[in-house]
């Protein structure tokens, strides 16, 4: 049986997520949602930061380009928003290749745009 990476907190965010979305509802720009879920979380205590930039490590090197994530909560679980009608694969790469590039344990991939919100969990299997 396989056990949830950082279930309480991931419930917290998760949380987070919800309250945005039944505020706002679909249809707004990204950093609508991104500047809405910075509030609910420092009224939430959840540790982040936001637009941070992150190392990418390449055989044990730290590369000069870095990429920046929306948000990194609780200093393990990266967050990339999405407000687009559905995601894709290239949207789920991206947050793969952020949590190989971080060697974090978790990422959720979380969509406003549609008429539904969805939330991704993708889980770093690769961790060294």
């Amino acid at each position: 049986m396989h056990q949830l990476i950082l279930p309480e907190e991931s419930y917290l965010i998760s949380g987070a997520f919800f309250a945005v979305y039944n505020e706002l509802g679909p249809g707004f720009l990204e950093s609508v949602y991104q500047e809405a879920l910075a509030l609910e979380f420092t009224e939430l205590n959840i540790p982040f930061k936001e637009q941070l930039g992150m190392n990418i490590i390449y055989k044990n090197k730290i590369l000069n380009k870095k990429f920046y994530a929306d948000f990194l909560c609780f200093e393990d679980i990266i967050i990339e928003i999405k407000a687009v009608e559905k995601t894709s694969k290239e949207h789920e790469s991206q947050i793969l290749n952020y949590l190989k590039a971080t060697n974090k344990p978790l990422g959720l991939l979380v969509n406003f745009g549609s008429p539904k919100i969805s939330i991704k969990r993708f889980a770093n299997t690769l961790r060294m």
